[in-house]
């Protein structure tokens, strides 16, 4: 055989290896299947019949900020992560679980932030949620939580005072009497009662440091409960729970 059919020969196998590998590609391309577009997007909110703190249009503006709202868009090209990863960026989401179902639809698992107790400064007011982490005062939220005023820090407030906050959550007697607690100064608390003594006033309680405010409201509602008639008597403006084993009342007309 010559040089030059040998020359030829090859061109020829190279030409037809070619056309197979572009005939491959080509068969693979037409007959992989187009990916269906995603065709709605839902929530589930726990206890959203409870408590609701945002709308679907909210959640649904956030992710078409990020451009990543996914309805129309192919499901294999919908990111599911981001998707959770931006909406737990809502103020009031706690966790977000995203997942996609085989009818081309994304469904989010939302759980929400639960406020503890609300905070009032004279610069700003916010809400501390049950993770004991800040959280905004919004409109949407409108749950009865004990009021703390004054002077207080977030760190404060995020744990002597949420603690107290929990402790009243499951104190029946106190949590229908307490109305707020008002720091004058950081170790300096009084407590401001929602219902009146039998005289039918409402004097301030001073508990001093919130430690050991178990013992110090127990030996107050003693003091209520045995002394109604000597109450009905006095004008108390005050009462100091400070003192261990007593309850100091300061009247108005001593």
């Amino acid at each position: 055989m010559s040089e030059i059919t040998r020359i030829v020969l090859r061109g020829i196998g190279i030409l037809f290896a070619l056309a197979l590998l572009v005939s491959a590609v080509w068969w693979g391309y037409t007959m992989t299947p187009t990916s269906e577009p995603c065709v709605a997007i839902g929530y589930d909110i726990e206890d959203s019949d409870e408590r609701l703190y945002m709308t679907v249009g909210e959640l649904n503006a956030l992710l078409r900020s990020e451009d990543i709202y996914p309805v129309g868009r192919p499901i294999d090209r919908v990111s599911l992560q981001r998707i959770e990863n931006v909406i737990r960026r809502h103020p009031m989401v706690r966790t977000a679980e995203c997942y996609a179902t085989p009818r081309q639809e994304v469904y989010v698992r939302l759980t929400q932030r639960v406020p503890l107790l609300r905070v009032q400064t004279a610069a700003e007011t916010y809400l501390i949620d049950t993770d004991r982490r800040q959280m905004q005062a919004r409109a949407s939220v409108k749950d009865s939580v004990l009021r703390v005023t004054g002077a207080i820090g977030v760190q404060t407030a995020a744990r002597q005072i949420a603690d107290f906050a929990e402790w009243l959550q499951d104190n029946r007697y106190w949590r229908e009497r307490i109305d707020h607690i008002h720091l004058r100064t950081p170790r300096m608390a009084v407590v401001y009662l929602k219902q009146p003594l039998a005289n039918g006033q409402r004097p301030v309680v001073v508990l001093g440091t919130m430690s050991d405010y178990e013992r110090k409201l127990a030996k107050l509602r003693t003091f209520i409960e045995n002394s109604s008639d000597a109450i009905r008597d006095k004008q108390y403006y005050e009462l100091d729970l400070r003192f261990r084993g007593q309850v100091i009342a300061r009247t108005t007309n001593p």
